[in-house]
């Protein structure tokens, strides 16, 4: 028996949350809810059933995990504490700032149902490798690099903005720093000292760009901790340069072992991510993770749960015995 997906929401993400679970073995998408016109979506060659949003509700026992694909800046807000109190959801809910008040609000309506949350790479698996790494070296200094990379988040934010009609934001690594914190940095840096961002906007006729270009720069938790340029394009310049949706980065821990001078010995850990896809790579993640969420309301562990609270071997299609002999 496979597990019943629903997705909330069809743009980039859900596209590549149906790819992943037609890679899946133990899954299947029974159906799209969306805000468009359900008539003028069609997936999977008109298998999967496309329903207004309003609709969900009346689905509530035929779907076993509902992956919930909007953005984190207005729709998964809304969404998440909506829909947790019906179905065990995952999301991808990327603002770090406000994880904390955003599970709360989740936590408060999933009583009865398993919620993970925050489940891309970052928040997610760069949170795994943050705190591994941590665990591992005590006495030392963690660094998060991102890029160079298509953020969705910050590149919606934008498109949130008055005056703007489309935008892409880029997040760009600072070598220097990279380079300082492999050979063994442990001092802090600000964000604007590990990287930079750029932003290619398209703005609506009559638009004012000097106040576009000011509320992005300006705008906090995305954009104000960061030197950040602003660059205006018309939408083809956009489409031919602009369309590919590629990310990665990496994570750094420098620190070492031995409390005396003479017994220290420096360590250097990374993890990177070199992403084609964003979206889809994202999208990869939270099917794995509701394979996680299924198994985890099964043995009814409900509430909202994040990254660090869910078994590793959860998100697996392969077996607890295969995994050992496999990958151990």
């Amino acid at each position: 028996m496979k597990i019943k997906i629903g997705i909330v929401g069809y743009g980039n993400i859900g596209k590549g949350v149906v790819k992943a679970v037609e890679a899946s073995s133990d899954m299947e998408v029974v159906a799209v809810f969306t805000r468009r016109d359900p008539g003028n979506l069609v997936i999977n060659n008109g298998k999967t059933i496309v329903y207004t949003i309003d609709d969900a509700c009346k689905m509530i026992d035929d779907i076993d995990v509902m992956l919930l694909c909007g953005g984190s800046a207005t729709d998964l807000p809304e969404q998440g504490p909506h829909f947790a109190g019906m179905f065990n959801i995952v999301d991808s809910y990327d603002n770090h700032a406000k994880i904390p008040e955003y599970m709360a609000s989740i936590d408060a309506v999933a009583k009865n149902k398993t919620a993970i949350i925050s489940t891309g790479w970052d928040p997610g698996m760069f949170s795994v490798m943050r705190a591994l790494f941590e665990s591992i070296i005590p006495d030392g200094m963690t660094y998060t690099f991102y890029g160079r990379g298509v953020s969705q988040g910050h590149s919606n934010a934008i498109r949130k903005v008055k005056g703007v009609k489309n935008a892409v934001q880029y997040t760009v690594p600072i070598e220097s720093a990279v380079n300082e914190v492999r050979n063994g940095a442990t001092h802090v840096m600000e964000p604007r000292q590990r990287m930079m961002r750029e932003c290619y906007v398209v703005a609506e006729d009559g638009a004012d760009i000097c106040e576009i270009e000011n509320t992005i720069k300006t705008m906090p938790h995305y954009f104000a901790d960061y030197d950040t340029t602003v660059t205006f394009i018309s939408e083809q310049e956009l489409k031919d340069d602009h369309s590919a949706m590629p990310h990665g980065g990496m994570v750094l821990r420098s620190g070492h072992t031995g409390k005396q001078r003479t017994e220290k010995n420096n360590h250097v850990m990374e993890f990177s991510l070199k992403l084609e896809s964003n979206p889809e790579f994202t999208a990869s993640i939270m099917v794995a993770y509701a394979r996680a969420a299924y198994h985890m309301a099964k043995e009814g562990i409900f509430g909202a749960k994040t990254v660090f609270d869910v078994p590793l071997a959860y998100l697996s299609e392969k077996d607890r015995n295969t995994l050992i002999k496999e990958f151990l």
